[in-house]
C-alpha cells in the first residue's frame, strides 16, 4: 500500500483504518516491495491493520530512503508478523528525516529488527517522536534502535528548538531468538547532533519493561538521556550500558529503576570526554554480580543478583507472577532533589502510576498493597490512576 504524497492537516489527518479492532484487514507482503511504503506525506494515521511479511526480505512499514521527509505519522494498533527473514528485515523503519511520529499500541513479533528509526550515516534524523505501549518480542537484532544524528537538515516544519523523544510503557523482550553473531541490545539510542539544532534534545525513557537478552545488554545509550521508572530483568547478562557508540554520553539521569541482572546492573562509561558533573544516578534498586560500574553506589539500593529475594517480593517468579516491589520493611530512602525531578514528566509516578517521589526502584512503597500489573509479554495496560492505587 503506497502512502505517497498524501497530506492531511492537524485537524483532519488522513486515516487508513480497519473497521474492526478485533478483526483487522491483513496486508500481505510480496517480493520486492515494502508492504506499506511512506513517501513525502504528513498528518497520516494508520490504525488497526495486520501486516504479514510471509518471511520475505521486505519491510512492514517503511518511510523510504528516497523520500525527502515524513512527518506527523501515527502508527497505532498494528500487528506486524513474519518479518524475520534476516536481521536487516524491519517491522517499522524510517530512512528519511521524520518528525512528530507516534508509534503506539503495536505488536511486533519475530522481526529481524523491530523498530529501526534513522539511518546508519546519521542523515535521516528521527525527531520529537512518541513511542508508547508497544509490545516488541523475539527479534533477531534490536527490538528498537534510534540511530545517531548528523547535523540536522533545514527542512520546513522540522523542529529545531530543544525537544524530546519519549519512549514509555513499552515491553521489550528477546527471551526467544536473538543472533549469536552480531549481537544487539534490546534497545539502543544514539546521540543527537553534536552541534547546532537538536544538540540539546533529550530522550525520556520511562515506565518500560525490558526482559531478557541471552547475548547482550537490555539497553544501551549515549547522548542526552533520562532513564527512570523502568524495570530491567536479564537472567543471562547485563542490563544497562551508558557508553560511547558513535558519540559519548552527555547529560545522563538514571533514577528510580529496578534492575535484576546476572552480570552487571548499570554501567556508565564516559569515553574520552569528562562530563561527570552532568551524570546523575540515584534511587535505583539494583541486584547484580556488579550492581553499578563507573559511578558511586551511594544513594542507590544495591545487592548481589542472588540476594534480590531478600529485598524484593518475588523477583525470580515466572512472568505474570513476578513482583519486584520492595518487601515491607524500614527503608531509609534517599532524599532526591525535587528540582531535578520536575525536569522529567511523570517522574513522581511509579511503574504502575502510583505517586511516590521518595523510594528505591520503580515501585512506590505503598502501605496498602495495590493491585499491580505483574509484568508479562503483553501490551502494558494504561494504568490505574494513582488515586485508584491508593484506595486499594
Amino acid at each position: 500500500m503506497p502512502v505517497h504524497h498524501l497530506h492531511g492537516t492537524p485537524d483532519a489527518p488522513i486515516t487508513i483504518s480497519g473497521a474492526s479492532e478485533k478483526n483487522p484487514p491483513a496486508f500481505r507482503a510480496r517480493p520486492g516491495h515494502n508492504t506499506i511504503s511512506i513517501l513525502n506525506s504528513g498528518y497520516i494515521v494508520l490504525r488497526d491493520l495486520d501486516i504479514e511479511g510471509n518471511n520475505l526480505p521486505v519491510d512492514g512499514v517503511k518511510c523510504e530512503g528516497h523520500a525527502d521527509w515524513a512527518h506527523h505519522i501515527t502508527l497505532e494498533g498494528l500487528r506486524v508478523r513474519g518479518h524475520g527473514n534476516n536481521q536487516q528485515t524491519v517491522a517499522i523503519s524510517t530512512k528519511c528525516p521524520a518528525w512528530n511520529w507516534i508509534i503506539r499500541k503495536n505488536i511486533i513479533e519475530g522481526a529481524g529488527t523491530g523498530l529501526y528509526l534513522g539511518n546508519s550515516d546519521g542523515r535521516a534524523p528521527f525527531v520529537a517522536g512518541l513511542i508508547e505501549h508497544n509490545l516488541i518480542v523475539d527479534t533477531i537484532g534490536y527490538n528498537l534502535q534510534i540511530k545517531h544524528q548528523a547535523p540536522r537538515p533545514a527542512l520546513p516544519g522540522m523542529p529545531h528548538e530543544p525537544g524530546t523523544t519519549i519512549i514509555r510503557h513499552n515491553v521489550f523482550s528477546k527471551v526467544n531468538g536473538g543472533a549469536r553473531e552480531w549481537t544487539r541490545p534490546n534497545v539502543l539510542v544514539g546521540h543527537w547532533p553534536l552541534t547546532g539544532p537538536g544538540s540539546n534534545d533529550l530522550y525520556l525513557i520511562y515506565g518500560n519493561f525490558f526482559y531478557q537478552n541471552p547475548h547482550e545488554s537490555l539497553f544501551q545509550g549515549e547522548g542526552n538521556i533520562a532513564l527512570y521508572n523502568n524495570v530491567f530483568v536479564n537472567h543471562s547478562g547485563d542490563a544497562v550500558r551508558i557508553q560511547p557508540h558513535n558519540g559519548t554520553p552527555r547529560v545522563i539521569s538514571v533514577f528510580y529503576n529496578t534492575v535484576i541482572a546476572r552480570h552487571t546492573g548499570i554501567t556508565l562509561s564516559t569515553g574520552k570526554e569528562d562530563l561527570t558533573d552532568q551524570h546523575w544516578m540515584e534511587g535505583n534498586a539494583i541486584f547484580a554480580r556488579i550492581p553499578l560500574a563507573g559511578y558511586p553506589t551511594r544513594r542507590n539500593l544495591v545487592g548481589r543478583y542472588q540476594a534480590a529475594s531478600e529485598s524484593l517480593i518475588k523477583p525470580f517468579a515466572p512472568l505474570g507472577q513476578m513482583n519486584l516491589a520492595l518487601l515491607p520493611g524500614k527503608w531509609r530512602f534517599p532524599s532526591i532533589d525535587s528540582g531535578r525531578l520536575r525536569l522529567y514528566p511523570d517522574s513522581e509516578k511509579d511503574f504502575d502510576g502510583a505517586v511516590e517521589d521518595v523510594r528505591f526502584g520503580a515501585y512506590a512503597n505503598i502501605k496498602n498493597k495495590p493491585e499491580r500489573w505483574m509484568p508479562k509479554l503483553e501490551i502494558k495496560p494504561e494504568f490505574y490512576s494513582a488515586k485508584k492505587l491508593m484506595q486499594r
